[in-house]
C-alpha cells in the first residue's frame, strides 16, 4: 500500500515538474459575417495549420417539402502531417451532410 502511494507521489511529482508546453501562435486570423447571413472565415498558425471557410445561405426543403433556410459550407484545412508532408482536406456541408476529400481520408469503394 505504501508503494502504491508513493508512486502516486511520484507520478504527480514528474508531472508538476514538467514544463508547459506552449500553444502555437496565431499568425493570421479572419472573421467576416456577411448581412444575409452568410460567413468568410480563414486563419493561420506558426506550425503551419492553414483553414479557409465560407457559408452561404441557402433555401432547402424538409422531409415534408417545406422550404428552410441552411448554411452551406464549403473549405478546406491543411497541416503537417507525421511525416512532415503538408495534408490538404477540401470538405463542404449541405443540407446532404458533410462531404470531406483529401488523400489521408479513405476512399469508400464502388458499388457493383
Amino acid at each position: 500500500m505504501k508503494s502504491i502511494i508513493f508512486v502516486t507521489f511520484a507520478i504527480v511529482a514528474i508531472a508538476v515538474a514538467a514544463p508547459p508546453e506552449e500553444p502555437y501562435k496565431i499568425l493570421r486570423s479572419d472573421f467576416q459575417q456577411q448581412p444575409e447571413g452568410g460567413y468568410v472565415y480563414s486563419f493561420e498558425t506558426e506550425n503551419g495549420i492553414n483553414r479557409q471557410e465560407q457559408g452561404e445561405l441557402k433555401e432547402a426543403l424538409d422531409e415534408e417539402n417545406k422550404p428552410h433556410q441552411v448554411v452551406v459550407v464549403r473549405g478546406s484545412y491543411s497541416y503537417k502531417n507525421n511525416e512532415g508532408q503538408v495534408d490538404t482536406i477540401n470538405y463542404f456541408a449541405d443540407e446532404t451532410g458533410f462531404h470531406a476529400e483529401g488523400d489521408s481520408i479513405p476512399k469508400v469503394p464502388a458499388r457493383r
